[in-house]
């Protein structure tokens, strides 16, 4: 549950609201959200390592096993697929490029989705 309310508050909260501060421009709201989304992401690998490590000394259901897998497979398409794209994108607006919103960050936002539904589903399968 700290991981699903570490995704909805940064990537549903905290990242639209930024460049909705006064004085944020693209590029610093682009700088502050490459900062926070590699941090989330960091805490994201050590808990989805952390939780792996557990059903390996724990063994629980199959269920858990289940969710606990869509949710490490979503993350690793966001990390090893998606994420180098952004900041390709990024590096280059930071450069002086004006882009239009891209795919990727659709599908980054998918993904994201995705990853609250299965953390959810996690959460109810590994309930007593």
């Amino acid at each position: 549950m700290l991981w699903l309310g570490m995704v909805l508050a940064i990537s549903f909260l905290e990242a639209p609201l930024k460049f909705r501060a006064p004085g944020i421009t693209v590029p610093l709201g682009l700088g502050i959200g490459r900062l926070v989304f590699r941090a989330l992401n960091i805490a994201e690998t050590v808990l989805v390592a952390l939780l792996i490590v557990a059903t390996l000394v724990v063994g629980p259901s199959g269920a858990v096993r289940i969710w606990l897998g869509v949710t490490a497979v979503i993350l690793a398409v966001q990390l090893l697929v998606v994420r180098p794209l952004l900041t390709r994108r990024s590096d280059r607006v930071l450069a002086g490029a004006d882009l239009p919103r891209s795919r990727a960050h659709y599908w980054y936002i998918g993904l994201e989705l995705a990853k609250v539904v299965a953390l959810i589903g996690l959460a109810i399968a590994a309930a007593p």
